[in-house]
């Protein structure tokens, strides 16, 4: 029964968000893309003109699992690496991007977004 209501929860959220009676923007702010670092706004030229990724991983489905994005059906979201030049990993920061063309912008590895005004 659980499996049902959770079905029928993501299904109404997502008819909801379509239809403009959730509001998209309402867990982040917005960042223009003139006040993105430097690394953010290459990030965001190289998903534009599609790669070459310099991270195996940039691409993937983001989950979304922090819920702080609006909800959408798994597979509509793409995570992709911005550099952090002080790190030896992929370190925290990333892009977003939505299947329609938004993108969200994290500095602290999902736990908080903005959406990157253009």
């Amino acid at each position: 029964m659980r499996g049902w209501l959770r079905l029928l929860i993501v299904a109404w959220l997502t008819i909801a968000s379509a239809f403009g009676f959730v509001r998209d923007d309402a867990a982040v702010g917005w960042i223009a893309v003139a006040e993105l670092p430097h690394e953010a706004r290459q990030t965001l030229a190289l998903i534009k003109d599609g790669g070459a990724f310099p991270h195996a991983r940039d691409g993937i489905v983001f989950g979304n699992y922090e819920k702080l994005v609006p909800p959408r059906p798994r597979g509509y979201y793409r995570e992709y690496t911005v550099r952090s030049p002080w790190r030896r990993d992929r370190g925290p920061r990333r892009i977003v991007a939505g299947r329609d063309g938004e993108f969200y912008y994290t500095d602290d590895h999902y736990r908080s977004f903005r959406r990157i005004r253009e």
